[in-house]
């Protein structure tokens, strides 16, 4: 077998080339960001959690949740955070609120996807980082949380 070495850029390229060819691009994302967080905003048992968190204005976030996502289904790199401490600040945030959030965001996907391959696109790696954030939040299989104080047995 051979293998034949990409760049970075390169790959990068790919990837955007076919995030592109399914649909995605920055208007679909700012569309899929604001529809999604204006149902969060809206829904009873997880609207609390961020408008606490975000209080009255709501662009700064929406602004770099569109960075994220173009960072994650584009490869931008336009994304600089920290999205883990961010998270673990959020104490009224529950281990079950993950699972609202996703169904949350699939409703949303596929309300507004383009197509199909879009939904499982994005739901994949919506998936990922659910998990990854609630695993660095509450731990899991027995691994602790990140933060020790989080520990919900």
């Amino acid at each position: 077998m051979t293998r034949t070495l990409r760049s970075a850029q390169v790959r990068r390229e790919e990837l955007q080339e076919h995030a592109r060819a399914l649909g995605i691009d920055e208007a679909y994302i700012a569309l899929l960001v604001e529809t999604f967080y204006q149902r969060i905003r809206k829904h009873p048992l997880i609207g609390p959690v961020f408008n606490d968190a975000i209080g009255e204005d709501w662009g700064p976030h929406l602004e770099k949740m569109k960075k994220f996502w173009a960072s994650v289904a584009l490869h931008t790199g336009t994304y600089s955070g920290q999205p883990v401490p961010k998270h673990q600040a959020l104490t009224t945030a529950r281990d079950w609120h993950f699972g609202i959030w996703l169904a949350l965001f699939r409703q949303t996907l596929d309300d507004t996807a383009p197509s199909p391959a879009v939904v499982d696109y994005f739901t994949e790696r919506a998936e990922r980082i659910a998990e990854s954030l609630k695993l660095a939040m509450f731990g899991g299989d027995g691994l602790p949380p990140l933060d020790p104080s989080r520990q919900t047995c």
